[in-house]
């Protein structure tokens, strides 16, 4: 403590800075797995992210007469982890994805080429503004995203594509009990 107590006012800035990066970011992480239902992870990356924040907020509260830098440093890294944690969830890639395509006459060569890497797809004829075309829909790991679209892109470059994240698949049986606000309403 002694050290804390003695270090410069910039350091204790920069360590600030940092801690709110690492919050927020876990922040970001946290609210990913919530939205996936995964309620062990979720709750030990908030666990550390509060005592993260915690300790970033003592520093300034005790601090905040030596110099208002601490609370500009605070708000600094609120938003520079923000950045981060988008960018580190992007990284992850985390869940499962829905991704449509909406080709021309490739659509069929579309389809093959993704069922030989393994994924289930599904096809429909439609008719848009310039014609007949193929509805071409598929889901899986959303790390494999930038491959499908890649592969898809090589037989038809100009192809349309709308991707979705979800966190939920199944099929047909029972319905899993509802959740949040929602359960209140089912119940009876």
């Amino acid at each position: 403590m002694d050290f804390i107590n003695s270090a410069p006012l910039w350091l204790i800035g920069l360590g600030i800075f940092a801690l709110r990066i690492v919050d927020v970011s876990l922040g970001t992480i946290r609210t990913v797995f919530v939205v996936q239902g995964r309620l062990t992870v979720a709750v030990m990356i908030g666990f550390v992210e509060v005592l993260v924040w915690v300790t970033a907020v003592s520093q300034v509260i005790v601090r905040i007469h030596d110099s208002w830098w601490l609370a500009l440093a605070f708000a600094a890294g609120f938003a520079t982890g923000n950045a981060v944690g988008i960018l580190l969830e992007r990284r992850l890639a985390m869940g499962t994805c829905v991704l449509r395509l909406i080709t021309g006459e490739n659509g069929n060569a579309i389809a093959d080429a993704i069922r030989a890497r393994g994924l289930a797809v599904t096809t429909f004829d439609g008719h848009g503004q310039s014609g007949a075309c193929k509805l071409v829909y598929t889901s899986f790991p959303r790390r494999a995203l930038h491959d499908v679209i890649q592969l898809a892109r090589s037989i038809e470059p100009n192809v349309f594509y709308v991707v979705d994240r979800f966190s939920q698949t199944g099929t047909a049986g029972p319905l899993p009990h509802p959740t949040g606000w929602r359960a209140v309403f089912k119940k009876k």
